[in-house]
């Protein structure tokens, strides 16, 4: 199967969860050729491209080694491409600086519940 539109591969790769979000991250430019060139989502997948990826969460640039159409489990899904040493080093970078300085409001779920305005009461001796 080697006419894999690029799309359907990145799907297909598990860097994003649906065609369309990834038709919508090409579509923003969020998808490029190592060049910076942009591409289609039409444009079919080819075999030693270098592509550069972000989804948003993570960025990525990888080199595509495998063709396929079809969704796949993770462990085969990463066989599709090769991630550059610089990408791994920076998305590590990434993870670390995210366990050493986390956000400030990240376990916050949103507005808070009674029991939790009491408990930051007692706290900080505002009752």
């Amino acid at each position: 199967m080697s006419d894999v539109r690029i799309d359907k591969w990145l799907w297909a790769a598990r860097f994003f969860k649906t065609r369309q979000l990834a038709i919508d991250a090409i579509d923003k430019g969020k998808v490029k050729l190592s060049s910076g060139e942009r591409i289609k989502p039409s444009r079919n997948a080819k075999l030693g491209e270098r592509l550069h990826i972000d989804n948003g969460a993570d960025e990525w640039d990888v080199l595509v080694v495998g063709i396929s159409g079809k969704r796949e489990g993770a462990p085969i899904a990463r066989l599709l491409y090769e991630e550059s040493e610089e990408s791994l080093a920076r998305r590590a970078a990434l993870i670390e600086r995210k366990r050493l300085f986390p956000e400030p409001f990240a376990d916050n779920k949103g507005r808070p519940t009674k029991r939790d305005r009491r408990q930051w009461e007692r706290a900080t001796g505002d009752e």
